[in-house]
């Protein structure tokens, strides 16, 4: 069962969702990717997720096959 009010580094959202830090760092820089928390604006701020935002995200993102007509 996941805890939706955890926050978690991008390390933490890698082991639970297989995104990759760098491919969070490089939704961030797009401003893209889920919400995200930035512990103090200067460059070495700690990046924390909300698991929720991420689950929220990752639905957003849910693409469900319809079957084609034929």
């Amino acid at each position: 069962m996941v805890d939706d009010s955890a926050l978690l580094t991008p390390r933490q959202v890698q082991a639970r969702y297989g995104i990759a830090p760098q491919t969070l760092a490089n939704y961030r820089w797009r401003r893209e990717g889920p919400a995200y928390i930035k512990t103090s604006p200067a460059r070495t701020g700690r990046v924390l997720y909300r698991a929720s935002a991420v689950e929220q995200w990752l639905n957003e993102r849910t693409i469900t096959p319809t079957a084609q007509a034929g």
